[in-house]
């Protein structure tokens, strides 16, 4: 069930209490007219009324005593009722709000282990339950435990169940929830599950995770506190949650299938540049680890860090599309810049890398390549550090076309060049932190 669906069946169950709520004290409001109206026509229209003369004759005294106690009734349920309408009314509001921040909090969490964890624990929380599981259809679509709560849980991780099969396997299958405030006398309810864990399941409330293709799993409560049974609107409450879920659960599964596919995408590039390149083989692993030394000494945050990781890795993916005949040729090398940058940047989850790769051989001063109007800070952050990275690596490197040189050597080297090469506060930065150990 979608967010909007759920939010509207909340909204309507609202409405319906309110609207009871409204009508009772509207009753209260006619009796109270309406024996006010007798009253008068019975001492003041007795004459032209017919009828009056059927209603008993009382006193002044018990006539006003009777309005005077219909009014204070009155008033007293008006309140009461009025009390009752605003606390339904702000306990929702309540709800919906938490429910609100909740959505956030599920939307924004990247990690699937963690946003399975805050799952888990917002639905124990809301529902008040002793326990519970969650578990997600895996490839051969059968329900697998991914996390649970109570009892001996770890048992049941990676275990799965058949669709169809017990409570949870009818709620997957059926993409219908499932209320059940004694489960001896459910038959639908598997007592292995119970067997399995020592867990005494008394109650039970499982609503699916609908996505729009369909049901991707099931979150299991069990037992609510204090012996009491699951309320519709523990169930209407919950199946909000697990339509947010069931989003948030395929975002970060989306994001994890794209950065395991970012991953050995990269390692396959890296791989067939150290194939074409031998005499350079680890070159941009080494670099990658010279520039996270700076990157960690100026404090840079952990999201430029793996922009400027994935982009030392891949700074001379250009050298891949360069017959290896000409990739000595000056004319040519000096092209694999501008060749990586248009490799990469098509490529989705590359694409904030390729400025850092077109600009990576431009010096502090203006000068190298490609042709370019920028220098000195001017040039992007990465750029400059993958400069200074790359340059150490090249003097320092065994299999480095050049002599490699000593670790003092290489950071005279550096010094010399600051301020027209190299950044010279990066190049400082980079002196003050790299070690013998560094070197690798």
């Amino acid at each position: 069930m979608g967010m909007s669906e759920t939010y509207e069946e909340n909204k309507n169950t609202i409405i319906q209490e309110v609207r009871k709520k409204v009508a009772s004290l509207n009753t209260i409001v006619a009796v109270v007219i309406l024996s006010l109206f007798l009253i008068l026509v019975r001492y003041t229209m007795s004459p032209l009324v017919p009828f009056v003369k059927f209603i008993p004759e009382v006193s002044i005294s018990i006539i006003v005593g009777i309005v005077f106690f219909l009014a204070v009734l009155g008033l007293y349920l008006s309140i009461l009722l009025s009390r009752k309408t605003v606390r339904i009314i702000s306990d929702y509001s309540k709800r919906l709000e938490r429910m609100l921040n909740i959505t956030k909090d599920l939307r924004e969490e990247v990690y699937g282990d963690i946003l399975l964890e805050k799952i888990m624990d917002y639905a124990l929380d809301i529902t008040q339950s002793e326990a519970g599981s969650l578990l997600l259809i895996n490839d051969n679509k059968e329900l697998e435990f991914k996390l649970v709560r109570g009892g001996k849980a770890s048992r049941l991780i990676g275990t799965t169940v058949g669709m169809g099969k017990g409570i949870t396997g009818w709620v997957a299958q059926e993409g219908k929830p499932v209320r059940c405030s004694n489960v001896k006398e459910e038959k639908r309810f598997d007592p292995e599950i119970d067997a399995i864990t020592g867990f005494e399941t008394k109650s039970m409330l499982c609503v699916p995770l609908k996505a729009r293709d369909g049901v991707i799993g099931v979150l299991e409560l069990l037992n609510k506190t204090g012996g009491f049974s699951y309320r519709l609107r523990d169930e209407e409450i919950l199946r909000y949650l697990a339509a947010q879920a069931a989003i948030s659960i395929l975002k970060t599964q989306f994001a994890e299938d794209q950065k395991n596919y970012e991953i050995h995408l990269t390692d396959m590039l890296l791989e067939t540049i150290d194939y074409q390149q031998p005499e350079k083989r680890g070159h941009a692993r080494r670099v990658a680890r010279y520039s996270n030394i700076i990157a960690k000494a100026i404090e840079m945050t952990e999201q430029e860090k793996k922009r400027l990781y994935m982009a030392s890795l891949l700074h001379d993916v250009g050298f891949l599309r360069i017959d290896l005949d000409e990739a000595y040729n000056k004319d040519i090398y000096t092209q694999h810049p501008v060749i990586g940058y248009e490799m990469i940047k098509p490529i989705t989850f590359y694409a904030g890398i390729a400025p850092i790769i077109l600009y990576h051989h431009l010096r502090f001063d203006g000068y190298g390549y490609p042709p370019s109007e920028l220098k000195g800070e001017e040039i992007p952050l990465h750029a400059r550090i993958i400069a200074v990275a790359e340059a150490f690596d090249a003097m320092t490197s065994p299999l480095s076309y050049k002599v490699p040189m000593s670790l003092d050597a290489a950071s005279e080297e550096l010094r010399e060049k600051s301020g027209t090469q190299f950044d010279p506060r990066l190049t400082e930065v980079f002196l003050s932190e790299i070690a013998p150990e560094h070197i690798k």
